[in-house]
């Protein structure tokens, strides 16, 4: 397994992230820290290949009926976990990499250990 050293747990504090380019000789990955667990997913969009970190955080929407229905509730689960890719709003779960739009999509995640003040990404050499 190899390791790498992306930053400093100050440089990423929760509710942020950092972008790391290139990663491995590629498009780069993205380390989010989401209410201080990190999480690294790859920087591509499996659906158009667009830069998926720089999307939105955001969380998991229900409701037992259409949200424009009259007293329906809209709940909201795993906030900040979910990644929407800003070019045609796909969501991606950060903690397993699967797409929550066509579930045949997964996005490549990465390790991520916090080792003293240093975050490092962990990937197959």
């Amino acid at each position: 397994m190899a390791r790498v050293v992306v930053g400093k747990v100050s440089e990423i504090p929760p509710g942020k992230r950092k972008i790391i380019v290139p990663f491995r000789g590629k498009a780069g990955i993205g380390v989010f820290n989401v209410d201080g667990k990190f999480y690294a997913i790859r920087n591509i969009c499996p659906h158009k290949r667009g830069p998926l970190c720089t999307g939105e955080l955001t969380g998991r929407f229900d409701a037992e009926a259409p949200p424009s229905i009259h007293g329906v509730t809209l709940s909201v689960d795993s906030l900040g976990e979910i990644l929407r890719c800003p070019w045609h709003q796909w969501t991606f779960d950060l903690s397993t990499g699967q797409c929550l739009v066509d579930d045949t999509l997964r996005v490549a995640i990465y390790s991520v250990k916090v080792e003293g003040d240093d975050v490092v990404v962990e990937y197959d050499g």
